[in-house]
C-alpha cells in the first residue's frame, strides 16, 4: 500500500484535509505524533470566522520564553 493510502480501507479512497496534513507532518524522519497535533482552532459564529492558537500548541507566535521584547 502506498504511503498516501496508509490507513485507508480502500486504495482509491480520498484522504480528508486533516488526514493529508497529518500524513505530511509525520513523513519527516524523526517526527512524532506531537508534530501532527493541531496548532489552531477555527470557529465560526454569525458569519465571522475566528482563528485561535490551540491551547495545547507547542509552538506559539511571538517571542519565545526569555527573548528580548525589543
Amino acid at each position: 500500500m502506498s504511503a498516501a493510502g496508509r490507513g485507508r480501507q480502500h486504495e482509491g479512497e480520498e484522504m480528508t484535509p486533516e488526514e493529508k496534513r497529518r500524513d505530511q507532518l509525520l513523513r519527516a524522519e524523526g517526527s512524532t505524533e506531537a508534530d501532527a497535533a493541531p496548532r489552531i482552532e477555527v470557529s465560526e459564529h454569525d458569519g465571522v470566522t475566528r482563528i485561535d492558537v490551540a491551547e495545547g500548541a507547542a509552538v506559539r507566535p511571538g517571542p519565545g520564553p526569555g527573548a528580548d521584547d525589543r
